[in-house]
């Protein structure tokens, strides 16, 4: 998470594990599992639940919480997995369980606020940086976390789907419940403004730019990247 909110404003979408037909393992192991393969969820468990984890981290800023987020979503998975179409994607399905499950938790006000400095990644490498290393990365992380929720919640969700995630732009619709040119609008729109704030930052401007924008989610107010 670390690296990523460092070059948060430049990032680009992930590839994907997807097969050359487009299946991927999840897809594979959640198939076998919904045919009552229960050894396959082992399988399942090992693709789906670091991804979770660090979407719910992300949105919680609570390990706690993105640990029973994880449980959680996997249990319903679990309960619901006779009722999953053969050739259907998991993925999109598994990140709309556990986004509901986080609205939900926000609603409850259960949020748990955690210093940056206790949170970690396990899935990201460490490396011994020096005091003043240190004290930078910490710093740019700081003001990447500020940025990214200071934007527009419905901005924040689709980034964090297809840049963090690496979620297709169909995916994340699907998890959104938005069309796919929404997907791209509030996509483009969060990254305008997370390069925009970036950009003040290195020019030390006296007056730091707003991150929303002053119009509804249409696609005729704000020019699109080809």
């Amino acid at each position: 998470m670390q690296a990523a909110l460092g070059q948060v404003a430049i990032m680009v979408a992930r590839n994907s594990d997807a097969d050359a037909v487009g299946r991927s393992r999840a897809d594979r192991a959640m198939e076998r599992y919904a045919r009552g393969d229960d050894s396959e969820f082992a399988h399942l468990y090992d693709e789906l639940a670091p991804r979770l984890y660090r979407f719910a981290l992300r949105w919680t800023r609570s390990r706690s919480a993105a640990e029973d987020t994880v449980q959680q979503t996997l249990l319903q998975i679990h309960a619901a997995r006779d009722r999953f179409l053969k050739d259907s994607a998991v993925l999109p399905w598994a990140y709309a369980i556990a986004r509901r499950l986080l609205v939900d938790h926000t609603r409850r006000g259960e949020r748990e606020e955690l210093r940056a400095e206790d949170i970690h990644d396990p899935t990201e490498p460490t490396t011994a940086l020096s005091p003043d290393e240190a004290l930078h990365q910490r710093r740019v992380e700081a003001e990447a976390r500020r940025d990214l929720a200071e934007l527009p919640t419905s901005w924040r969700e689709a980034f964090d789907l297809v840049k963090f995630e690496g979620l297709s732009v169909a995916e994340a619709a699907e998890v959104l419940g938005i069309t796919r040119g929404m997907v791209k609008i509030r996509t483009y729109r969060a990254t305008a403004a997370l390069r925009k704030a970036t950009e003040w930052r290195l020019r030390d401007r006296s007056e730091r730019p707003a991150l929303r924008h002053p119009g509804p989610d249409d696609p005729s107010e704000e020019a699109m990247p080809p």
